[in-house]
């Protein structure tokens, strides 16, 4: 799923919690999003906490050949609390400068395009796909297909499974109405 993930990203924000460690998952993480050649940016979360140390983060994240720009390297990091809210805005400011530096666009006056992450089949609902839409706007009615399977989209959810009726660009949907399960490659 990772993998998956990293492949249809265009900027990965790894978080890690200053009051622990860089953990095996996160480690997972980074080294899919380097497999897809996916710039990173740091998120240093829970600095509020009592025993929060972010130079020990920096320090194990160097000793894998990841300097952020603090330490002169070149990726980007942004200690938070996200709990509170602190500093949450400036690392928004750092994923638009970055997008911005990515030339990240889409146009959301067509037919859309994207990506099946997942897929399967759901007792009540049938065939149910979750998708990222990366250019255009996806609506119900429209025809989908991914690889074998096909089928217009008969309902139409956003992330937090409320009905909606379209889905731009970088927008998540979970859709009904493929005739089978894509298997996501």
């Amino acid at each position: 799923m990772r993998a998956r993930g990293a492949k249809v990203t265009d900027i990965a924000v790894i978080v890690i919690a200053a009051d622990d460690a860089v953990m095996p998952q996160t480690r997972e993480a980074i080294s899919h999003a380097q497999a897809a050649g996916v710039p990173m940016i740091f998120a240093i979360n829970k600095i509020d906490k009592p025993g929060a140390n972010s130079q020990k983060i920096y320090e194990q994240l160097s000793q894998m050949n990841l300097l952020v720009e603090e330490w002169g390297g070149k990726f980007q990091s942004q200690e938070i609390a996200a709990k509170s809210g602190l500093n949450v805005d400036k690392l928004l400011e750092k994923i638009l400068l970055e997008a911005e530096l990515l030339d990240l666009k889409a146009n959301p006056n067509r037919e859309a395009a994207g990506t099946i992450i997942e897929a399967s089949l759901d007792k009540g609902r049938g065939y149910v796909a979750t998708l990222l839409v990366e250019n255009g706007t996806l609506r119900p009615g429209d025809l989908v297909v991914s690889g074998q399977y096909y089928g217009r989209v008969k309902a139409m959810f956003n992330e937090r499974n409320k009905r909606t009726e379209e889905a731009g660009p970088a927008a998540p949907a979970v859709i009904l109405g493929l005739n089978g399960c894509p298997t996501g490659r």
